[in-house]
């Protein structure tokens, strides 16, 4: 069995990735399934992101393939529940004793007007609409050879089953006859339980695909090709963050020869926005998932560490500086059992002192990159490190994100640009905003 693709809590956090409920996730911006079950496969899948090319080209396929069809879900979340609780019940009895309990439902329904047969009576017809319904949406799919097909086939083999051959028959039925009731109880949840499992499992996956399709499209993002981890190469293009309406695209590219990008520029330039937008779409790749971007390759890697908001941690007496060193300590250890990671650090060393930051920021960055297998996105404000990596190291690609001054006002491009920036534009904004003024009491 395949390992998965990992990033740990922090990473998750600084991403705003998991959580279908928060604000802006980008499980969030997915979470458009209809079933229950659907939804379950969704987490499941944003919980355990691939490392297999082959597997992470086979599933975006899929995904892709759909976003050429247009197909809406054929039920409601309320239609299909009636039918998922229903087989989820599944008897595991023989046939005289499925029998003898719905005997005695209708018994007690003429006895004491008890309502569980009327309500298996009702249960089983839905189920029988809806199994009808969606092999008439089945129907739809004519593409031998789309990378849907296997499931196409595997459920047309469910149907053609010589026990359901009753089913279309049935098609419109509202209330069924007490021996009809009781044989197409026993076959649809002891008979055929398993090929009824089977089938809810492939209509779980028909609502992911259908629904991350969907978002594909509404937002206009992009299939990545996954390669193998020996070609080490990451290229995107045009990402931007798919949270973000109109967000502006950058491109970023990554070998072995030029592992480190060494971004700099204001605080307001959009640092921190890039280095999300890159890491939520190499999550996203590695899920098999469409990515906010115009294009994007990738060779599989083993995982992805971030530090972007890193907190302090008071109960434990850990400083925001020292919450950094253990970070960066963390991320070493992986990178030194040999792990093949992409990492990016946002603003390294923020909590101390700027000669201590400028020292450690340079000794971490310089040593990081000597790891050629791994791909790093390093963010600073202290441009002179920039200056001496440059001298120092041939596999950095040096990028800043510029501030353009309308007069005295400060405007933000967005836009990737090559080299290291010279904006010091700090002491400008300041005074622009009249905190010496204020302080002084003019």
């Amino acid at each position: 069995m395949n390992k998965t693709f990992f990033a740990d809590k922090q990473t998750l956090e600084d991403l705003n990735i998991p959580g279908r409920h928060k604000n802006n996730s980008i499980a969030r911006i997915f979470d458009k399934v209809v079933t229950a079950g659907g939804r379950k496969l969704m987490d499941t899948m944003f919980q355990s992101p691939l490392t297999n090319a082959d597997e992470i080209n086979q599933r975006s396929g899929i995904f892709k393939y759909f976003t050429g069809k247009a197909f809406q879900f054929p039920f409601t979340e309320s239609e299909f529940s009636v039918m998922e609780n229903y087989l989820g019940l599944g008897s595991g009895s023989n046939k005289v004793t499925v029998g003898l309990g719905i005997l005695s439902k209708k018994v007690m329904q003429a006895a004491a007007q008890d309502t569980q047969y009327e309500h298996l009576n009702k249960d089983i017809c839905k189920t029988i609409d809806v199994l009808n319904r969606f092999h008439d949406f089945m129907g739809r799919f004519d593409d031998k050879g789309s990378p849907y097909s296997s499931q196409i086939a595997q459920i047309g083999h469910i149907y053609n089953n010589p026990k359901l051959k009753w089913l279309k028959q049935e098609q419109g039925v509202k209330v069924l006859p007490l021996f009809k009731l009781i044989r197409y109880d026993h076959l649809l949840r002891t008979g055929l339980h398993a090929e009824m499992k089977q089938l809810t499992g492939l209509i779980f996956q028909l609502d992911v695909y259908i629904a991350v399709a969907a978002v594909a499209c509404a937002k206009g993002l992009s299939f990545a090709l996954a390669l193998p981890k020996d070609k080490n190469v990451l290229t995107v293009k045009g990402v931007f963050h798919p949270a973000i309406d109109h967000a502006v695209g950058n491109s970023i590219a990554f070998d072995r020869e030029a592992n480190v990008v060494f971004l700099t520029g204001a605080n307001m330039a959009g640092k921190s926005t890039l280095m999300k937008s890159f890491g939520i779409s190499i999550y996203l790749a590695h899920m098999g998932f469409p990515v906010a971007a115009t294009f994007m390759e990738f060779s599989v890697k083993d995982g992805l560490y971030s530090s972007i908001n890193v907190p302090d941690n008071l109960d434990l007496g850990y400083s925001h500086f020292y919450a950094e060193v253990l970070r960066v300590k963390k991320v070493a250890e992986e990178v030194a059992a040999e792990k093949d990671l992409v990492v990016i650090f946002d603003e390294l060393f923020k909590g101390t002192n700027v000669k201590d930051a400028y020292d450690a920021t340079l000794a971490i960055t310089e040593a990081f990159s000597e790891n050629r297998n791994c791909f790093f996105v390093i963010s600073t404000h202290i441009i002179e490190v920039g200056e001496t990596l440059r001298e120092r190291c041939s596999n950095f690609r040096f990028t800043y994100l510029p501030t353009v001054m309308d007069g005295l006002v400060p405007q933000y491009t967005y836009r990737l640009t090559e080299g290291i920036t010279t904006d010091r534009h700090g002491m400008m904004i300041i005074e622009n905003e009249g905190i010496l003024d204020i302080i002084r009491g003019n």
